[in-house]
């Protein structure tokens, strides 16, 4: 395959190289990049309910609960009920989940590492305040 000629094209290159590496560091412990993803998610926010995963991610709220299930059926989620309230839980993850996911953001600097291997540290900083020029221009992404 031709490397792409325009600015965007090229973009759309190395974020597929790093999602590749993402979803190949989740399958190797055995996840879905979907469940990763929430995983890290639920480590930083603690506490969430259904509804909330659902909207980070992006789905269905019958989505939702069926990898919460998932994740919970391998002692990575723990749901609890809200003062007696069975219909309202909160999501928290477990250690070991908190474990597994802690491997992720070594694994994405090591992939930044090895992609923006070719630059120098002059051109890094460059491309970075290039990039954040554009991307100040930009709505906030709603998903993490």
């Amino acid at each position: 395959m031709d490397v792409p000629e325009s600015v965007l094209g090229l973009l759309r290159w190395i974020v597929a190289a790093q999602a590749k590496a993402a979803d190949d560091w989740a399958r190797d412990l055995g996840l879905s990049i979907g469940q990763a993803l929430t995983l890290g998610w639920l480590v930083d926010n603690p506490g969430a309910i259904q509804r909330d995963v659902a909207q980070m991610s992006r789905t269905t709220a019958a989505s939702a609960s069926s990898l919460l299930q998932g994740l919970e059926r391998r002692g990575l989620v723990d749901r609890r009920s809200e003062k007696g309230d069975d219909r309202s839980k909160r999501v928290f993850a477990t250690p070991a989940a908190v474990e597994l996911s802690s491997g992720c953001e070594p694994a994405m600097a090591a992939v930044e590492q090895a992609i923006l291997a070719p630059l120098s540290q002059e051109e890094r900083e460059s491309l970075r305040r290039l990039l954040s020029k554009v991307a100040t221009q930009l709505p906030v992404p709603t998903r993490p």
